[in-house]
């Protein structure tokens, strides 16, 4: 079995809005990031934090979608990924919620590849998802809480993956982040 883990639990500061909810060609941009890995994975858990009744709210359509809010949300993304990971009972993508360009070929590469943790890469610079296999659940949720995702990867022997997605590459930060996307996708 395989989870695919969104991550949308953060202020979006540099957004200065709930960058989640930002419409792109009529869906919500967390929903672009759920469609990608839906029919790739076997379930889908969305860890909230600070927004966590809007998030809810736009994934309502997806009736097999799991919510979970991190009530430590403020301690930063790596506790909005050990709540996640804490429902895994398998293999794993971790990906931030804001990540909407990532194409479902490109989770499906890492599923049929081996290696404890593999990463996308496209034009030799590392992207996201990332996949984990199950025997470094317990790893990760004993990895030091004050830590991140990037320097537990880095921990570990990790296998790279070259892809010709470059939306690995591009996340949403802020609102130019955004008027970007759509005036070059649309």
């Amino acid at each position: 079995m395989v989870y695919g883990i969104v991550l949308s639990g953060g202020y979006s500061s540099r957004a200065k809005t709930n960058k989640m909810v930002l419409k792109w060609n009529g869906e919500y941009l967390i929903n672009h990031v759920i469609l990608a890995m839906k029919d790739v994975v076997d379930r889908v858990i969305v860890v909230t934090g600070y927004y966590h009744y809007d998030i809810v709210k736009a994934v309502e359509r997806f009736d097999d979608v799991t919510v979970i809010r991190n009530e430590a949300y403020q301690n930063g993304m790596f506790s909005s990924i050990k709540t996640g990971v804490r429902l895994v009972e398998g293999d794993f993508f971790i990906i931030p919620g804001d990540y909407p360009l990532i194409d479902a070929k490109v989770y499906q590469l890492l599923i049929n590849k081996t290696g404890e943790i593999r990463v996308p890469t496209f034009n030799g610079y590392k992207g996201h998802p990332i996949f984990i296999e199950k025997q470094l659940k317990n790893v990760l949720l004993e990895f030091d809480d004050n830590s991140n995702l990037k320097v537990f990867r880095n921990s570990k022997d990790v296998s790279y993956y070259a892809t010709d997605c470059e939306g690995i590459l591009k996340d949403i930060d802020t609102i130019e982040d955004y008027k970007t996307m759509i005036e070059r996708n649309d």
